[in-house]
């Protein structure tokens, strides 16, 4: 065999071990919360519907890559942000207060550092945390958890929130008992009535009040500081691999896009990627519900979390968090630009429910027939009085509070009756407040209804 004949079959047979080796595969493993509505855009979402594959890049350096994709679920953001310290995560998705922690953590460390490089959804007066209490509780208002058992998962949004609802309320955490509890223990401990309170995230409150299980005492509106979920990505992949990183974004805004588009079929396909009800997603993603989809990073989202860090720094001695090495939005803006999406158009617009949700119609969602809007509350509790001794299934109704503009269960709301003018509110301390200043009477649901039954 002459030595061009050999030197042909030995470059055949090691072509195909040369083209293995210059395949570089690229691991994205990704913590996401599958039980906290606000993380979804940027983790089931994009998980189940493959929207981060579409993106990845294949050009370039990336021409021969091999993505290894994992996805890993969580309760609550904490455990995520320890993942991403042991190397075992790239990206985090989670609430503020624990995106908060998670920078000041790796900034804590002698050379690893996160980036935060976009939000996933908000609601601007802070809607979205909550304390509960179990149903049959006499506790109406967080004053009268002086003394109290009081549950959260600590490092959580809800944690940050209990906090800083409690300064603002002149309530010490000497002067209650704080117990670490995960959402599914607390939300258990509610239902058997073995707590006294539980602050946690969205939508666990609403999981407890359409169970029947708990009741609302306190909105994190009550904070006056929005409530924002985002994305934080570890530097050392952020700069090694910047178009995964654009990939991932361009993912998050589309998983936004594909939620707006047909809310109704979007809730039903998470009812069953994740156990939660498709009602209590609908008061989260439908026309006026709570959360606001959108990725980019607003100046008052850095100033509400420069706010947040301090009450950290305040309750807990956090480590100091450098905002402008930790924040950026260079890759926001080269996602948006490859989107052709104009980054700084929805950089400029903020969504408040108050104004966003006036005017919308009152629903009742009926299990045969959908959703049917009612303009007017007249209108609407005459079709619920209409439906009394039929057959009708009702999956559930929706009115507005008139305090925050929240999207709120027909059944959980307190009712306000003046004259023949009918308010709805997630609070009684504010419902009461209501009725002595309009000549009102707080009723129940039940009873509001039976007023249109008598008229018909």
């Amino acid at each position: 065999m002459n030595n061009v004949i050999k030197g042909t079959i030995l470059a055949t047979a090691l072509f195909p071990f040369a083209t293995m080796a210059a395949a570089e595969k690229i691991n994205i493993a990704i913590g996401h919360q599958s039980m906290c509505t606000d993380t979804y855009t940027a983790g089931i979402v994009i998980k189940e519907l493959g929207v981060l594959e579409k993106y990845l890049p294949t050009d370039g350096k990336y021409a021969e890559a091999d993505y290894d994709i994992s996805w890993a679920d969580y309760s609550s953001g904490g455990p995520i942000t320890n993942q991403m310290l042991a190397n075992k995560l790239n990206f985090g998705v989670m609430g503020d207060y624990p995106l908060i922690v998670n920078g000041a953590k790796f900034q804590e460390t002698d050379s690893l550092r996160t980036l935060y490089v976009a939000g996933t959804g908000y609601n601007l007066k802070g809607s979205g945390n909550a304390i509960v209490v179990p149903v049959e509780s006499d506790i109406y208002s967080i004053d009268q958890l002086k003394d109290k058992e009081v549950s959260t998962p600590v490092g959580s949004a809800a944690w940050g929130m209990l906090l800083k609802a409690m300064q603002d309320n002149n309530i010490p955490t000497s002067d209650y008992v704080l117990k670490n509890q995960s959402p599914a223990v607390g939300a258990a401990n509610i239902a058997a009535g073995k707590i006294d309170a539980h602050s946690d995230f969205c939508p666990w409150s609403e999981i407890m009040e359409f169970r029947g299980t708990g009741r609302q005492i306190y909105d994190g509106s009550g904070t006056g500081v929005p409530y924002l979920h985002g994305v934080v990505v570890r530097q050392d992949f952020a700069e090694e691999y910047p178009e995964v990183v654009e990939a991932f974004i361009k993912a998050v805004w589309e998983a936004g896009e594909w939620i707006r588009a047909d809310p109704m079929e979007a809730v039903s396909q998470m009812e069953g990627w994740t156990g939660v009800e498709k009602e209590m997603l609908y008061l989260y993603f439908s026309e006026g519900g709570h959360l606001t989809l959108e990725p980019s990073i607003k100046n008052a989202w850095v100033d509400a979390l420069k706010f947040n860090h301090g009450v950290l720094t305040t309750e807990m001695a956090i480590p100091p968090l450098d905002f402008e090495a930790w924040i950026t939005e260079d890759y926001i803006r080269a996602a948006y630009a490859d989107l052709g999406v104009e980054y700084d158009a929805d950089k400029a617009v903020i969504v408040a429910p108050v104004a966003a949700n006036k005017g919308l119609p009152m629903e009742i969602w009926h299990a045969r027939d959908g959703v049917t809007t009612y303009p007017s509350m007249p209108e609407f509790l005459k079709a619920m009085a209409d439906m009394q001794g039929t057959d009708a299934k009702l999956n559930a109704t929706c009115v507005y509070d008139i305090e925050t503009g929240l999207k709120l269960f027909g059944k959980t709301a307190f009712w306000v009756k003046s004259s023949d003018d009918y308010a709805t509110f997630l609070r009684k301390g504010e419902a009461e407040t209501y009725a002595g200043a309009n000549d009102g009477t707080v009723i129940s649901f039940e009873d509001t209804i039976a007023d249109f039954v008598t008229a018909g």
